[in-house]
């Protein structure tokens, strides 16, 4: 038995005797109205998700081969720390400026009744070696240190005993 026939001729029997006579082409063709409007939507919305897919794609292609775009400027400029001072100069006013000038030979005043002679006699002293030098320094810690050919300077490790040393020699 064909389960398909008997819902056929049941529905046939059911539909018989209460509906009119053309009602069953017309729930037939709303029926094929549903499929179709179901099917073209089904169609349409796979049309619309390949549409989609195709876009996607065609976007993501195109990134790949794009440069990328400049970053925009700030809208506010920073202020750079400027690393020198600007110093703007304008000549001395006359006034300012020092100059020497002789002096005419009767204008010539002296503070003392009298001239001193300053005599100044060669000789008197000898070189000392560097050892007579630092064993006259023996008990304050000193440095001869030597720059370059005839250039020597002694440096202290106290600076007072360097000031007695030269009140000594210079009287």
């Amino acid at each position: 038995m064909n389960h398909h026939i008997d819902q056929e001729d049941l529905l046939a029997e059911v539909l018989a005797e209460a509906s009119p006579p053309d009602f069953r082409a017309a729930l037939l063709a709303e029926t094929l109205r549903l499929a179709r409007r179901r099917r073209h939507f089904r169609r349409t919305r796979q049309a619309a998700g390949a549409l989609m897919a195709t876009v996607l794609l065609l976007v993501m292609v195109s990134r790949q081969f794009t440069k990328p775009t400049a970053v925009p400027p700030p809208l506010a400029k920073a202020i750079a720390r400027q690393n020198y001072e600007l110093v703007r100069t304008r000549p001395l006013p006359p006034g300012a400026i020092v100059s020497t000038r002789s002096f005419p030979a009767t204008g010539l005043a002296t503070t003392f009744p009298g001239v001193v002679e300053v005599a100044t006699f060669t000789g008197g002293y000898r070189l000392i070696n560097d050892d007579e030098l630092l064993a006259m320094l023996a008990d304050k810690p000193a440095v001869l240190i030597r720059t370059g050919p005839g250039s020597e300077e002694l440096v202290f490790a106290n600076p007072e005993d360097r000031k007695k040393l030269l009140a000594i020699l210079n009287p």
